[in-house]
């Protein structure tokens, strides 16, 4: 009684805003306002059973970027598509410190991905690392803040120091998927991990999954996964809140 009492009294004085349209949420309280979950596109079935997206019939296993290029990660998940309405929650979440929208965006996740997330038997999740720089100026990792909320859904831990982002690398956005690749290379490191932490698990664990907000041409997600992979993890799977782009 006196948890509920304390969160409506915070709720009072500093309003929840809807990760869609910025205002208040509305019933107040709410994570975000029902109607404005509409203007959101879920991924729906069928999805590429590679990367997540969704393909044109049931007749189809993979996007024609999966089918064109191979994948080292196992599989993934996307929760919407990256419509406008996404495009400008994920801006507001990186440029304009609204980590609170990543509260609804974990809740939904956690409820739609936890059978899947219970059948690949993670021992942790990684968020994509930024580089220290990028996450000096924004004073953040939306990846870690949404990969620490997803682990206290789904009790897993989540380390976000094992996977280094060492190189700060050209943008990324007029780049084809070949020259983001190739961009990307040798741009993340293991840390010392485990060796200068006191942690509970001596070892890396035989599977992770991987934490990031979109999924675009996915050499991002290809390139954290080579490093995993070289590093002794034996399969990666991954996790994000949208995904659009060329696969």
């Amino acid at each position: 009684m006196r948890k509920r009492i304390k969160e409506g009294f915070i709720c009072l004085l500093f309003p929840r805003r809807c990760p869609v349209c910025g205002e208040v949420a509305q019933p107040v309280g709410g994570l975000a306002c029902p109607g404005c979950i509409a203007h959101l596109s879920p991924v729906r079935p069928p999805a590429c059973r590679k990367c997540g997206k969704e393909v044109l019939g049931d007749y189809l296993e993979y996007c024609p970027d999966c089918a064109r290029r191979p994948k080292t990660f196992e599989a993934g998940l996307a929760l919407l598509n990256y419509n406008d309405a996404a495009r400008r929650s994920m801006a507001a979440i990186k440029y304009k410190n609204r980590r609170e929208y990543l509260d609804f965006y974990a809740d939904v996740m956690g409820r739609r991905f936890q059978r899947a997330v219970s059948h690949w038997h993670a021992g942790l999740l990684i968020p994509v690392p930024v580089h220290p720089s990028r996450r000096r100026q924004r004073g953040f990792n939306q990846a870690e803040e949404l990969a620490g909320r997803l682990g206290r859904i789904w009790g897993i831990p989540m380390e976000a120091n094992l996977l280094v982002r060492s190189k700060k690398t050209a943008p990324q956005r007029n780049l084809n998927p070949s020259e983001r690749l190739q961009n990307l290379q040798d741009a993340f490191q293991i840390s010392d991990f485990p060796k200068k932490r006191h942690i509970a698990y001596p070892k890396l664990p035989e599977t992770v999954i991987l934490v990031d907000d979109i999924y675009t041409t996915g050499s991002t997600m290809e390139a954290c996964s080579r490093t995993l992979k070289a590093a002794g993890v034996k399969q990666v799977y991954f996790v994000v809140i949208c995904t659009g782009g060329a696969g």
